[in-house]
């Protein structure tokens, strides 16, 4: 359960009826973005109000007509993907700044400048986002407000969404340090053994990744890699 202090309220209205529970913001903004989320961890008391500010339940007649159950978890999860959620001013920001660090730091590590193939900083990426004053959803999924922000950033930034292919040759032992990183950062599209005991592989990923995937390759066996970024 989640103090009181710390929740909002979630409401759902329909056939003349309200519905309202008192849930933690994170657990909203979770359940917004699709991911699986344990509800009676984040309501405040497992029940369904009419006006959760005055105590007034719901009727569960009404509940069993409208949502077809009166369990009220499954109720509490109709109304928040299907209701609206009543923000204070200063959860809003926070859901907001968070949301834009997400849609930035996705834009970054997909993305290059189709004019020299390298990668846009994420701090540039912030910057045209001010310039071109993108709204962002608090609600929304980052995937789902990508394109409207690549969309707005186009007139700005040369900039594109693609992939990159980098072949890969490590020690026997160095590949044993690194397997995790590079599973991590892309797929393998090739891995094969050589017969001095070394690996070659080619590691498919998100262009914007491959400034990052580098440096880490090379910490990890110091320096003892070889990297090229194939065409």
């Amino acid at each position: 359960m989640v103090d009181i202090e710390d929740a909002i309220i979630a409401k759902y209205e329909s056939h003349g009826e309200t519905f309202e529970i008192l849930i933690d913001p994170k657990a909203v903004q979770l359940m917004k973005d699709g991911k699986t989320v344990d509800l009676l961890d984040h309501l405040v008391i497992d029940t369904i109000f009419k006006n959760a500010r005055k105590g007034t339940r719901a009727p569960e007649d009404k509940m069993k007509e409208i949502f077809g159950t009166v369990d009220p978890i499954e109720v509490a999860k109709a109304i928040v993907l299907k209701g609206e959620v009543q923000l204070t001013t200063e959860q809003r920001h926070i859901m907001q700044e968070a949301k834009r660090k997400g849609i930035i730091t996705h834009i970054a590590q997909n993305a290059i400048n189709p004019q020299t193939g390298a990668p846009h900083p994420a701090a540039r990426i912030e910057a045209a986002m001010e310039e071109a004053r993108v709204h962002v959803d608090p609600f929304k999924p980052v995937e789902v407000q990508v394109k409207a922000v690549l969309d707005a950033l186009r007139p700005l930034l040369p900039i594109r969404f693609d992939s990159v292919k980098i072949a890969t040759h490590l020690s026997g032992e160095d590949y044993g340090r690194c397997y995790e990183d590079m599973v991590h950062f892309g797929k393998l599209v090739k891995d094969e053994w050589q017969k001095d005991g070394s690996w070659i592989g080619v590691v498919e990923m998100p262009a914007g990744m491959q400034g990052e995937y580098l440096d880490r390759l090379n910490a990890k066996t110091r320096g003892n890699v070889q990297t090229k970024i194939l065409k």
